[in-house]
């Protein structure tokens, strides 16, 4: 458990992930008040890192659903194991054909193999999907709900009954309890706006896009072998780019990404033909990468470094 919400970004922190006060706080009256969080924000922000780190620190296990489009409490809850059931059913065939015995009418022989059939729709052939595993964990676990502004609007409904009692009910077992409450990490890319019924069950998270100290700060813990002045280049650059009118803008995990190209490529500043050559590690549209070049200057007749640092 965490003491306070300085213990929470120590605890943090030693995953490598560098949470803000507001992040502390949150995850810190998550665990007070065995409250859900709703982390919304852009793509690539680390929010799931989050839930990630919030499990490596406590030594909790983390149980991860992706959310997506069509997915149902199927999917996400539980489903019989038929492959099994009819391999039993192929096994056990001279059992069952005591159990009927001598029997005059098909329906006979069917109300007496329905008499059986809690054998084959027990635990033994309940498949557990991520929902019922946090549920009928033997310890506490860090639930992750990915991306449910994908899912949909049934789907949510659905997840509501869960977040409020932490119990499902199953036609052929009853209702099964949590046997420790998870923790619970839903988060949102804005993708669709989420009910408020779903929002007033947690505590709001707004994770955006890092400062750029508290960025380059996640850079050099991420990506060390980078040399500290290309870093605070990079970082640089990265936040000029956020600042234009982009279809896709550059999110930490691709401030990362271009970081370690940058240690890949032996590159010693930012110049116009690194930027050039690696400007698609950041941005993931050629109409953007066009419009970063014209916007930077990268017209071909600059001999400048980028990020502040002009020679």
């Amino acid at each position: 458990m965490f003491n306070d919400i300085a213990d929470v970004r120590t605890k943090l922190g030693q995953q490598q992930y560098i949470a803000s006060d507001e992040i502390g706080t949150v995850v810190y009256l998550a665990h007070s008040l065995c409250k859900p969080i709703l982390a919304e924000g852009p793509a690539g922000v680390g929010k799931t890192e989050l839930a990630k780190a919030w499990a490596a620190s406590l030594g909790m296990p983390l149980v991860r659903l992706q959310c997506y489009e069509g997915l149902d409490e199927s999917k996400a809850l539980y489903e019989w194991e038929y492959a099994k059931q009819m391999l039993y059913t192929q096994l056990l065939r001279d059992t069952l054909k005591n159990v009927i015995g001598d029997v005059s009418s098909l329906k006979e022989a069917a109300n007496k193999l329905a008499a059986e059939e809690d054998v084959f729709f027990s635990e033994n052939f309940l498949l557990p999907r991520p929902l019922m595993t946090a549920l009928t964990s033997d310890e506490p676990v860090v639930l992750l709900i990915d991306e449910i502004d994908r899912a949909d609007v049934e789907f949510e409904a659905f997840l509501l009954e869960v977040l409020s009692d932490f119990q499902v009910s199953v036609p052929e077992l009853g209702t099964i309890k949590a046997k420790h409450q998870p923790m619970v990490l839903l988060t949102s890319n804005n993708t669709r706006e989420l009910s408020e019924a779903l929002k007033r069950r947690c505590l709001f998270l707004h994770v955006g896009y890092p400062t750029q100290d508290a960025e380059l700060e996640i850079v050099r813990l991420k990506v060390p072998d980078l040399k500290p002045d290309l870093a605070q280049q990079a970082v640089a650059v990265v936040h000029q780019l956020r600042n234009m009118d982009l279809r896709k803008t550059p999110s930490i995990s691709e401030t990362l990404d271009w970081a370690r190209a940058l240690v890949m490529l032996n590159a010693e500043s930012i110049d116009e033909e690194t930027l050039t050559n690696t400007l698609n590690v950041l941005l993931k549209y050629e109409a953007d990468v066009q419009k970063a070049r014209r916007m930077m200057g990268n017209d071909g007749r600059s001999k400048r470094n980028y990020g502040g640092y002009d020679q």
